[in-house]
C-alpha cells in the first residue's frame, strides 16, 4: 500500500494512525517533496472511479489563490491533471493505493474496506 500523506495536515494524521492502529502495512510518501507525477494521477483517477474534482485540494491556499474553482470547468481531464502533478498542495489528501483500489481523502467507512 503507498500511502501519499503531507505529514502537517491533521487529516492525513487521523488516516495514518487508523492504518497503524489497524496494523496495515504502507510505505509512506510525503506529498510536498514527491509530488504524484502526471501518470500516477491519471492512473489512480482511472482507478478511483471519482470525479477529477475530488483530487483538488479544494480548501488549499494554493487551490484559492489561483482561483481554480472558476478555472477548472474550462479544462480538459488532461490539463487538470497536467496542473496537479506541478504541485503537491493542489492534490487532495491523504491518498491511498493498494493495488486497483485508489482512497482520496480519509472517510474511515470507505478506508474500513481494506482491513
Amino acid at each position: 500500500m503507498l500511502f501519499i500523506c503531507y505529514p502537517r495536515c491533521t487529516t492525513c494524521k487521523k488516516a495514518q494512525k487508523w492504518l497503524d492502529d489497524n496494523g496495515l502495512q504502507y510505505e509512506l510518501r510525503d506529498i510536498k517533496e514527491n509530488n504524484p507525477s502526471y501518470d500516477e494521477l491519471k492512473e489512480w483517477f482511472a482507478k478511483s472511479g471519482l470525479p477529477l474534482k475530488r483530487f483538488f485540494n479544494t480548501s488549499g491556499q494554493l487551490y484559492k489563490n489561483m482561483e481554480l474553482k472558476d478555472k477548472l470547468p474550462a479544462m480538459s481531464e488532461e490539463e487538470q491533471l497536467k496542473l496537479l502533478a506541478t504541485d503537491g498542495m493542489l492534490v487532495k489528501r491523504p491518498i491511498l493505493v493498494n493495488g486497483d483500489t485508489v482512497l482520496v481523502g480519509f472517510k474511515e467507512a470507505e478506508w474500513e474496506r481494506l482491513k
